[in-house]
């Protein structure tokens, strides 16, 4: 308690001022007016300058906020303009996309086509000799069946002259030995006898063309003797011309000829026209014998055409000697030939064509 009190004390002693201080206490108000009245113009000073500094702000701020509002218009604008200066760089960009894929695809396209044909060239390259080989032992072949089959000696001529020019433009002195045996075939070929196979035929289709108007032996009628003309005699009077004319009359009436074959066949109209048919036949059958160059057949047919011509027609008559002498001429024609062995030089080139696929590198 005694701390408690002494606390009191001291605070009332504290609260009581002295007499001192309480009469210098007017002095002090004056001063402290002049000091309140210069912080009051100091305030309204600085309140002063704050609005002058406020305005000025807000007109700056203003200012600023109208020219940024402008330049916020103009990036606008420019934004504007951005995108659409964008949007048609992009549609330029999709364009060219598209046309750069156009050409991409028909760049790709061209590659392709590009590596076929080169593919197909180097094909073509490799299979060039093959094709050539095939062609010329296609072209000795063909020589050899037209000299064993038909004895053509003129188109074996052409087909072995086709197959030395294959040989020559192939430009390889690898090939000098089988063009040596190709010319070797064609001067045999040419050496051999001239058989004019077409100018034969011609010739019995004429004689076959000619047979139906050939007089047949039967049909021979001596020719008439020549009436005595009345003017011979003009001496003559009635009555010796009409004795003499009586009598040329009557000797009309029967004729007597000398044949040099007594013997004539009779044959009716039928058998006429089979022997007619017949001798065709047998020039066709010579004609057929020609051209595959059966030389025994061809003789027998032709040496029975002038038995049956000799025999049944009329050797007096003018056709029908012509149609005898024609068919004399071509029996002693001679139309079997030998004909060269022209498979060595095919079977030479089959021979180098397969040392060319089984050479290495092929």
């Amino acid at each position: 308690m005694s701390d408690t009190s002494q606390d009191n004390v001291k605070s009332g002693a504290e609260a009581q001022p002295p007499a001192a201080a309480v009469a210098s206490a007017p002095r002090e108000t004056g001063g402290s007016g002049i000091h309140a009245g210069l912080a009051l113009l100091i305030a309204l000073a600085a309140l002063a300058l704050s609005g002058w500094q406020w305005h000025d702000s807000r007109g700056r701020m203003e200012a600023i906020r109208q020219e940024l509002a402008k330049k916020l218009a103009e990036a606008d604008t420019q934004a504007r303009e951005s995108r659409l200066v964008a949007e048609q760089v992009r549609e330029a960009v999709r364009e060219a996309q598209t046309k750069i894929g156009v050409l991409e695809n028909k760049l790709a396209e061209s590659q392709n086509q590009q590596i076929a044909l080169e593919a197909l060239y180097q094909e073509l390259s490799r299979n060039r000799d093959e094709w050539a080989f095939a062609e010329i032992e296609q072209s000795l072949q063909l020589a050899g069946q037209q000299l064993q089959l038909a004895g053509n000696v003129k188109g074996a001529l052409i087909a072995l002259a086709n197959a030395d020019m294959r040989l020559q433009r192939m430009e390889r002195p690898q090939l000098a030995p089988l063009r040596k045996a190709v010319n070797r075939d064609i001067e045999r070929l040419k050496a051999l006898p001239y058989v004019d196979t077409v100018g034969i035929s011609v010739r019995l289709d004429n004689i076959i063309a000619a047979i139906d108007t050939l007089p047949l032996a039967m049909e021979v009628r001596p020719l008439p003797e020549a009436a005595t003309a009345v003017a011979a005699h003009p001496e003559d009077n009635a009555w010796k011309r009409l004795l003499r004319e009586a009598w040329g009359e009557l000797k009309q009436l029967v004729r007597i000829q000398h044949m040099d074959q007594p013997d004539v066949p009779l044959l009716a109209p039928t058998q006429s026209f089979y022997l007619r048919e017949n001798l065709k036949l047998r020039l066709l059958g010579a004609r057929l014998a020609l051209l595959t160059r059966d030389q025994t057949s061809y003789k027998a047919d032709l040496q029975a055409a002038r038995d049956w011509l000799g025999k049944y027609y009329d050797a007096n008559d003018k056709s029908v000697a012509t149609v005898l002498a024609t068919l004399r001429t071509l029996h002693e024609s001679e139309i079997s030939i030998e004909m060269p062995d022209i498979s060595a030089t095919l079977e030479a080139l089959r021979n180098y064509r397969t040392a060319v696929r089984e050479r290495p590198g092929r």
